[in-house]
């Protein structure tokens, strides 16, 4: 049985490429070829080959520089007046605005005079995956199917004078005659509407029951509906995150996502990071305003994906929270004034269930709220869902799990034990702390590459718009681009000798210009500048080195790590080669690293499924041994050294090693310098 739960699970949590590319694209004179989706954006289709296009604009196509000679196949778009009749006459497109719609052989003009070994400095081609989605038909087969609600049709018999038992009595019978449920107790409002409800169809009425999750519990029936409403049983997950909150409503029958919507986390007004927003709590009334704003949002959420799915709210029977312990304890109006304070108490581990409305919830008295269990003050629920949702804690095989994000979370482990760590990496990944850094939204660099010859940048923007700033994923590709090309050091330093007006000094600051004023959405030069890079290094550095310091102390390398699995929402969009080029991530091999996306979100979603992970989850946050990296006399150690990039130890990465010095036996920009 154990066997088959693994197995399941691992299939749950690879990521995998979705066979949904149907055109070919191969580009000249690389000689790449990628298979694209139909529509599909040329420019994106060459960022995704690892070729390299100008476009400084973002893909809006006002800057006309990403031309390209459509030499064979058809393309959607692609003229404007930046093309002249003759351009066009010979297939000239831009490549930002041409749709790929038949299998095309694109010529990029400018690199047909770059020789082989510049060529050979192009950015590698992107390493996407996506998740496979949760299958209810594949926990029914394998056992794992142990509905937390279920939702059952009752033909209740009419009381006459020779049977006028009670209606409770009737509804209780009929359970236990005609679905096999003992030890049950129903509910107080259940009593309170089952007199007018069982009459209201002529004794027809459906049954919510909630399943214990040991076999030696007792069966709730929490809801009485009046007809049959079997088809209609719902559930909500929910990831209550610093940043973002994310809901999903998902069908209790088929398992499908019915909807799903995020928002901010309106606490953000009130502190960046979860250190601020304690510090906020323990102010008069900060703690209720915390609590009420999140709850607002929560239920904005939930309004918002009720009427998507066009769904009854009194078909909604449960819902699951995950979140870290902060937000978790911000959201049950729990004091986390001593999170913050040596020695790191939260104030519980497990949380009772608890009624939704209770909590302000836009939600029917019935409807339970589950809240995942914390580890410590800064391993919560949101990990421990992970955890569970990928699978990790049934398997033998021993895995690194990361969260990445403001609070970098790492677990190691497998079946047999798990130990975890928590460290502040900072707001870099989401924009904070660079000059031009935003989160991920419309007009955000989010992938980037520079030409190799003219030292021309590709902007790839959110919406394919002008650029109005930097996203986390774009930030660490520009910096792991720059540093492999040599055009920064490995202290982030910009090599200020080369030849190009990109890179220039204000204010006695070096920076390099992404985008001028007259191509972005904010007529402000967008730049990159060496203390943005820096705060880069930092984040890098604490998640790399909290991961080593981890390993350490349970006597392990990364030589001894089967897999590593990356989670968080801003994990899904790295980068993995340019992730190990800046040393965020250890030099592994890629096949080795799997993508769970918001591995809080998918946990809360199985937990909705299945009472299979309720039962286990109590377990696995007691079998997480915690390691307050603070305190760790060697996590220091590690970061100070992690503050290069990628490390002050090049031979921890080989490969990258061997391609910086073949591009400086090659000649690399280092030769090209400004004349004097």
């Amino acid at each position: 049985m154990l066997i088959l739960v693994f197995n399941f699970f691992r299939a749950l949590s690879l990521s995998y490429k979705k066979e949904i590319c149907v055109h070919k694209v191969l580009f000249l004179p690389h000689n790449k070829e990628i298979r694209v989706k139909d529509g599909e954006s040329l420019i994106r289709a060459a960022m995704e080959a690892g070729v390299h296009i100008n476009a400084s604009c973002g893909g809006e196509g006002v800057c006309g520089k990403c031309r390209v000679i459509i030499e064979k196949g058809k393309v959607d778009g692609g003229i404007s007046e930046k093309l002249n009749k003759e351009d066009i006459s010979k297939g000239y497109r831009q490549a930002c605005l041409s749709a790929i719609i038949s299998d095309i052989v694109v010529r990029v003009p400018i690199e047909s005079e770059i020789d082989a070994g510049v060529l050979n400095m192009q950015s590698t081609p992107r390493r996407a995956a996506l998740i496979k989605e949760i299958n209810l038909e594949d926990l029914k087969e394998k056992g794992l199917f142990i509905p937390p609600v279920e939702k059952k049709y009752l033909k209740l018999s009419e009381p006459v004078a020779q049977n006028n038992r009670p209606d409770v009595t009737r509804i209780v019978g009929y359970l236990r005659k005609n679905y096999n449920k003992h030890h049950l107790e129903i509910e107080l409002p259940v009593i309170r509407k089952a007199p007018d409800v069982i009459r209201e169809k002529a004794f027809k009425v459906t049954a919510t029951i909630a399943n214990p999750v040991h076999e030696t519990g007792l069966t709730r029936i929490i809801n009485i509906q009046p007809g049959d409403t079997t088809d209609s049983n719902f559930a909500i997950a929910m990831d209550i995150g610093t940043t973002t909150i994310y809901g999903q409503l998902i069908d209790l029958k088929t398992g499908s996502v019915l909807s799903s919507y995020g928002d901010f986390n309106p606490q953000i007004s009130y502190g960046e990071d979860v250190i601020s927003r304690i510090v906020y709590a323990e102010k008069p009334g900060g703690l209720e305003k915390l609590h009420n704003v999140v709850i607002q949002s929560i239920n904005k959420i939930i309004d918002r994906i009720i009427k998507h799915a066009d769904v009854n709210a009194d078909d909604i029977s449960a819902i699951t929270l995950a979140g870290n312990t902060t937000m978790t304890q911000l959201m049950l109006k729990v004091n986390p004034k001593y999170i913050r304070r040596s020695p790191y108490v939260p104030a519980a581990a497990l949380y009772p269930p608890i009624k939704a409305a209770d909590l302000g919830m836009n939600l029917s008295d019935h409807v339970t709220a589950l809240v995942y269990p914390n580890v410590s003050s800064y391993i919560g629920g949101d990990i421990v869902a992970g955890v569970m949702g990928s699978g990790m804690y049934l398997s033998e095989e021993i895995t690194l799990y990361m969260d990445i994000g403001t609070n970098a979370e790492i677990v190691i482990g497998n079946k047999d034990w798990l130990a975890c760590a928590a460290c502040s990496a900072g707001p870099a990944f989401e924009g904070g702390g660079i000059k031009f850094g935003m989160r991920a939204t419309t007009g955000a660099i989010e992938d980037f590459s520079i030409d190799p010859f003219t030292l021309e940048p590709m902007n790839i923007t959110i919406g394919n718009v002008r650029p109005k700033g930097i996203c986390g994923s774009g930030l660490i590709n520009m910096v792991a681009t720059m540093f492999e090309m040599g055009i920064i050091d490995n202290l982030g330093k910009f090599n200020h000798e080369l030849d190009t007006n990109r890179i220039r000094q204000v204010d006695g600051v070096y920076e390099y210009v992404l985008a001028f004023a007259h191509l972005t959405r904010i007529d402000r030069d967008i730049v990159l500048t060496e203390p943005d890079i820096n705060n880069l290094i930092r984040a890098k550095g604490a998640m790399y080195s909290g991961g080593m310091t981890l390993l350490e102390e349970v006597g392990l390398s990364i030589n001894n790590i089967d897999r590593i699995i990356l989670a968080g929402g801003f994990g899904s969009f790295v980068d993995l080669e340019k992730a190990m080029i800046i040393g965020l991530l250890p030099e592994i091999d890629p096949d080795k690293i799997i993508f769970i996306g918001n591995g809080s979100l998918m946990g809360a979603k199985i937990s909705s499924l299945t009472n299979r992970i309720r039962k286990d989850v109590v377990e696995v946050a007691r079998k997480m041994t915690n390691f307050e990296l603070s305190e760790t006399a060697s996590f220091m150690d590690n970061y100070v050294a992690s503050l290069f990039l990628p490390h002050t130890d090049i031979n921890l990465f080989p490969k990258l090693k061997a391609r910086i010095e073949a591009r400086k036996k090659g000649g690399g920009f280092e030769n090209k310098v400004k004349s004097p």
